[in-house]
C-alpha cells in the first residue's frame, strides 16, 4: 500500500523566529505510522508540534552564503541515494541533507571521536539495529539513517526537534514530554539541522523559480 506524506515548505520569515522552531505547523501520525504536517489543519486529527526553546547557547548558521562548489558537488553525488531512502521511508529528503551535512559534512568515510560512522554518523549499535552491514557504504549507510530517524519520529509522535535532539545525544536521553535536557551540543545540533533544513527548502524553491509559499505542500506518493 503506497504511503504519501505531506512537507510543508516553512515561509522565510520563520529564520527570523529566534525562540520558537515549529511555530503554527500541525501535525498527526495516522495508523500506517506516517507524520503528516501542514500548516492548515484540515480536520481534528492535526494537533500543534510543541514549541521548544533551543536559544539556550550561543550559535551563529553553519555558513550564511553560498555552498562552495566542492560542497555542492559532493552533496550532489549522493543525492539519488537520499531520494531512495526517503522515498522508503517517508521523510522529505531535504531533511536527510540536513542532517547529512550536519553530521559529516558529505563525508562517506567519517569517523568520530565516539566511533560513529559514515555520512549519517551511525554507531555501531545503531548500524546492526537498522541492518546496515557496512557503515562505510553510502547506500546502507544513508538508508539506516533514514530508517532509524523514521523510528524515531514515530517514537515521538512526529515532534521533529526531539527527534533531532535524541538522534544527537540516544533516545534514552529525550523523554516523550516535559522539557528538552539542556545539553549545549544537542540544542546547537537541533538548530544547525533545522537551519540547514529551512536554507535547502529555499534554495530548491529558488531553484524551480518560484517563491516560498505558506499554503504550497509537495506530496509524495
Amino acid at each position: 500500500m503506497a504511503l504519501s506524506i505531506r512537507y510543508v515548505v516553512i515561509l522565510l520569515f520563520t529564520l527570523l523566529l529566534p525562540v520558537e522552531v515549529w511555530g503554527g505547523i500541525y501535525v498527526y501520525v495516522d495508523e500506517q505510522g506516517v507524520s503528516h504536517y501542514t500548516n492548515v489543519p484540515a480536520d481534528q486529527r492535526y494537533h500543534p508540534l510543541q514549541q521548544r526553546k533551543i536559544n539556550d547557547v550561543p550559535w551563529s548558521p553553519p555558513f550564511a552564503g553560498k555552498a562552495s562548489r566542492g560542497g555542492n558537488q559532493a552533496a550532489a553525488h549522493y543525492d539519488h541515494h537520499i531520494r531512495r531512502a526517503a522515498l522508503s521511508y517517508s521523510i522529505d529528503p531535504l531533511l536527510l541533507k540536513a542532517i547529512i551535512k550536519t553530521e559529516s559534512d558529505f563525508n562517506q568515510y567519517a569517523v568520530s571521536r565516539n566511533g560513529a560512522q559514515g555520512l549519517m554518523q551511525l554507531m555501531p549499535k545503531t548500524a546492526r539495529d537498522m541492518r546496515v552491514r557496512n557503515p562505510f557504504d553510502a547506500a546502507q549507510n544513508i538508508n539506516g539513517g533514514a530508517r532509524y530517524l523514521k523510528s524515531l519520529l514515530n517514537n515521538y509522535r512526529g515532534d521533529l526537534v526531539r527527534s533531532l535532539a535524541a538522534y544527537n545525544a540516544g533516545p534514552g536521553r529525550i523523554s516523550k514530554d516535559g522539557p528538552l535536557p539542556k545539553i549545549p551540543e544537542t540544542i546547537a545540533y537541533v538548530k544547525r539541522v533545522i537551519h540547514l533544513y529551512r536554507l535547502y527548502q529555499r534554495r530548491t524553491a529558488e531553484s524551480r523559480g518560484g517563491n516560498i509559499s505558506v499554503h504550497k505542500l509537495i506530496k509524495m506518493n
